[in-house]
C-alpha cells in the first residue's frame, strides 16, 4: 500500500467545518451583534434578518455520520462482555466521539452483530450515561463470518476466517449498525447483502493466471458480492419526505495474491451503487438520499483499483463535501484523511464517506479528528475518524 502524501484537490470551498461539533453552538450572528455600528438602522435590520435566516436553517438542519469503531472481537458475545464491564477505554472512547459529535443518524461499521442486537442496544444504553441515547436502532446479520463449505480464498484449505462470504471469524464478526433520532422505516429496508458478485454488470471477478475463475467456478457461482452488507434504508425525518440512506463497508483492497480478489471486490462494491442509482437493482430512491460508509478505498493514495472510488465521488448525483481536519492536517499535512495507519504503509489515508445526493443543502461537513485535550477520544477509540455532515431542507 502507498502513502497517501497527496494534496486534494477537491476541496468544498466555502465550508469550513468546526475544528470540534458542537450542535448547540450559538449563531455567529447572535455572538458578533453587539459590534455593529448603530448608526445604520437598515444594516442592523438586515444583520437581524440574516441571524434569523440561519437560527431557522439550523432547526431544520440535522446530521449524518459515519463512523467506524472497530468494536469488533476474537469471539461471539465478547463484545457485549465488555460495554457491560464497563471499564474498557476502546469502548468508553468511542462513547465520547459519539457524545461530542452528536449525529442524528450514525451508521457504525466493525461493530459485532449478535442475533438480538443485545451488543448494540447496551452500547445506546451506555451512550446514554453521558449523552443522549438514540430511540431506534438497526442492524442486520452481515456477510461477515458466515460460514461456507468451500475453500474461498485459494489457499486449499476450508471453514477458515477467509473462506466466509466475508472475512470473520464467527458470523457477524464486524458488522455494521444504525443509531438514529429519527424512526427507521424497517419494513422498507432494501438489502442486498445476498446479491451475488458475479450478478453485477460488468463485474471483476477474479481469475487464475491461466483464466479460469478463482479460486474456483463453484466458489464464484456462491460469492456474494458484499463484504459485510449493502443497505438502502429509509428514514421518517420530523415528518418529512423519506430520507435514504444507502450505507456499506467494502473490503479492503490487501491481503490477497496476484489475482487482486480482494481489490477487484473493493472495486465492484463501490460500482454497486452507481449500478442501483442506475436502476438495476429495484426501487431508486426519488427523492433525497446519502451514501454513508466505508469504501476503504482512497481516491488517489494507497492500494485499490481507483475508478470506482473516483467515478462515485464525480457523479452529478452526488455532492463531494470534501470534508477535513485540523487533526488530519497536522498528521499528514492533508487535511482530508479519516484513518490513521501505520506509516509509511499504508499511511494515512481517506477511506470513510458521507455522500450526499445533488438536491440537498449542505450546511457543513468535516473530520472528527480534533487536536489538543480532545484528541485523546479519537485516537482510543479507533485508526478510523468519524466523518459527518450537516444537512437542511
Amino acid at each position: 500500500m502507498g502513502l497517501s502524501s497527496c494534496q486534494h484537490d477537491h476541496a468544498w470551498p466555502g465550508h469550513e467545518p468546526r475544528s470540534q461539533p458542537d450542535r448547540g453552538e450559538t449563531s455567529s450572528c447572535l455572538r458578533d451583534g453587539g459590534t455593529r455600528s448603530r448608526n445604520a438602522n437598515g444594516l442592523i435590520l438586515a444583520i437581524a434578518l440574516l441571524c434569523f435566516t440561519a437560527l431557522g436553517a439550523a432547526a431544520e438542519s440535522f446530521r449524518i455520520a459515519t463512523f467506524n469503531t472497530d468494536l469488533q472481537r476474537d469471539g461471539p458475545g465478547l463484545l457485549l462482555r465488555d460495554i457491560l464491564e464497563a471499564n474498557d477505554t476502546q469502548i468508553e472512547a468511542s462513547l465520547e466521539v459519539i457524545a461530542a459529535t452528536s449525529p442524528d443518524i450514525l451508521i457504525l461499521q466493525n461493530f459485532d452483530f449478535d442475533l438480538e442486537n443485545r451488543a448494540l442496544a447496551a452500547f445506546n444504553a451506555a451512550l446514554g450515561k453521558i449523552a443522549r441515547p438514540y430511540p431506534y436502532l438497526f442492524a442486520r446479520r452481515p456477510n461477515t463470518g458466515l460460514r461456507t463449505e468451500l475453500d474461498m480464498d485459494g489457499n486449499g484449505r476450508m471453514a477458515e476466517p477467509r473462506d466466509a462470504q466475508g472475512y470473520g471469524r464467527f458470523s457477524g464478526q464486524g458488522g455494521m449498525a444504525i443509531l438514529s433520532r429519527h424512526p427507521i422505516i424497517k419494513e422498507d429496508v432494501q438489502d442486498y447483502s445476498t446479491l451475488l458478485w458475479r450478478d453485477l454488470p460488468s463485474a471483476l471477478l477474479p481469475q487464475t493466471k491461466d483464466g479460469a475463475p478463482f479460486p474456483s467456478a463453484e466458489a464464484q457461482n456462491i460469492q456474494r458480492l458484499s463484504t459485510t452488507a449493502h443497505w438502502v434504508v429509509p428514514f421518517d425525518v420530523s415528518g418529512k419526505e423519506r430520507v435514504h440512506i444507502l450505507t456499506f463497508h467494502a473490503s479492503p483492497p490487501v491481503f490477497d495474491g496476484p489475482e487482486d480478489r480482494n481489490g477487484k471486490r473493493n472495486h465492484d462494491e463501490i460500482m454497486f451503487w452507481l449500478h442501483f442509482l442506475d436502476g438495476h437493482f429495484g426501487a431508486v430512491p426519488t427523492a433525497k438520499f446519502v451514501i454513508a460508509g466505508g469504501a476503504n478505498n482512497d481516491p488517489q493514495g494507497g492500494e485499490g483499483l481507483k475508478p470506482a472510488i473516483n467515478a462515485l465521488l464525480m457523479d452529478p448525483r452526488l455532492q463531494d463535501t470534501a470534508p477535513r481536519s485540523d487533526g488530519s492536517m497536522a498528521a499528514s499535512g492533508d487535511p482530508y484523511d479519516t484513518a490513521d495507519w501505520e506509516d509509511p504503509d499504508p499511511g494515512n489515508l481517506r477511506v470513510d464517506y458521507v455522500l450526499p445526493s445533488a438536491d440537498w443543502t449542505v450546511l457543513d461537513a468535516g473530520v472528527y479528528w480534533p487536536e489538543g485535550d480532545a484528541a485523546g477520544a479519537a485516537e482510543r477509540a479507533s485508526n478510523h475518524r468519524l466523518v459527518w455532515v450537516d444537512l437542511a431542507f
